[in-house]
């Protein structure tokens, strides 16, 4: 079994719909009211590109595709550049949309506003096909991240996951809504989902407010071919349910600098703690230790390797 860190096995994250991501910091948000910023970030981004970048930081090789606008390509490519992720990403015509993220210091929170971005086709979605098939090998580790653009149908995660399983990779899906309702009736299954509360509800149809709910619809999943289902809780931590007995996982609050992109965090520490072939505690462990020292992080970036143990170390497991 490999260590923490060990892990050299390259993953292929797959983005659709990136985002510039802006995010205006303001002491309390007023709706309706004239602000002054405190401060203004610029990240290229998407759950795919925020994926990539906390694995690259944790010394993970890493090749990232998925749909770029041509328009303003720069802010990826800067990224990619700084933190040696390979970069297969098909390039549109236009601009990729742009995410403005108000952080609210006073509420500890943060309002999204999505901007509308690229549109695409079915040939769209066709070269990205190809450019998997020339990246994915068996055992490949391949993320399937994040909304769909305008153009492609529901179904489109659903048809990469059948060509990914053909070719032998493991596949995460992170996605919600829609496009995961139609991954999770496909016969192809993804290895590894993780919603959150809201987004598991919605799959659902129904409200889930008690822990013991939640743990029902992830285990109806994972009983219908899902190997690995996590449920994150945000402050409250995670819920992880595999074969044998599931896990509640949780650390004690940190002083956030920003939480944008800790969901983003998770999924990359399943990734690595995949890679490394952990046991389901140390799954936990590593998934809730990147998402929390992402929240002493401005964008998707994580601190040292050894913050990162530290925190794994000081997780509080419970089984359910």
């Amino acid at each position: 079994m490999s260590t923490l860190g060990e892990d050299i096995r390259p993953v292929v994250t797959v983005t659709l719909n990136p985002a510039i991501d802006q995010t205006i910091t303001v002491e309390a948000l007023r709706p309706g009211h004239v602000h002054r910023a405190s401060a203004v970030r610029r990240n290229a981004g998407g759950k795919g590109v925020n994926v990539a970048s906390c694995l690259a930081d944790w010394g993970t090789p890493v090749v990232a595709t998925g749909l770029l606008g041509s328009g303003n390509a720069a802010a990826f490519e800067a990224l990619f550049a700084a933190k040696g992720i390979a970069d297969r990403f098909v390039r549109l015509p236009g601009e990729t949309r742009v995410n403005v993220k108000i952080a609210d210091l006073a509420a500890a929170d943060t309002t999204d506003l999505n901007l509308p971005g690229l549109t695409a086709d079915a040939d769209a979605l066709d070269r990205v096909r190809r450019t998997l098939r020339e990246l994915v090998l068996p055992g490949t580790p391949v993320l399937l991240a994040g909304s769909l653009p305008d153009g492609l149908p529901a179904d489109s995660y659903a048809t990469l996951t059948a060509d990914l399983r053909a070719q032998g990779a493991r596949v995460v899906l992170d996605s919600s809504g829609p496009p995961l309702a139609a991954a999770l009736a496909a016969p192809d299954l993804p290895f590894c989902i993780k919603p959150n509360r809201h987004e598991l509800e919605a799959w659902a149809g129904a409200p889930l407010p008690t822990t013991a709910d939640l743990l029902e619809a992830a285990r109806g999943l994972h009983r219908n071919g899902v190997a690995v289902v996590v449920v994150s809780l945000g402050a409250d931590g995670a819920l992880f349910v595999a074969d044998g007995p599931a896990l509640h996982a949780r650390l004690p609050t940190v002083n956030a600098l920003s939480t944008v992109g800790a969901g983003d965090a998770m999924v990359a520490g399943l990734i690595a703690a995949f890679g490394a072939d952990l046991p389901l505690e140390g799954i936990a462990r590593l998934s809730v230790a990147f998402a929390t020292a992402k929240l002493g992080c401005f964008g998707p970036n994580l601190p040292g390797a050894d913050a990162v143990r530290a925190l794994a170390g000081q997780v509080e497991l419970s089984t359910l």
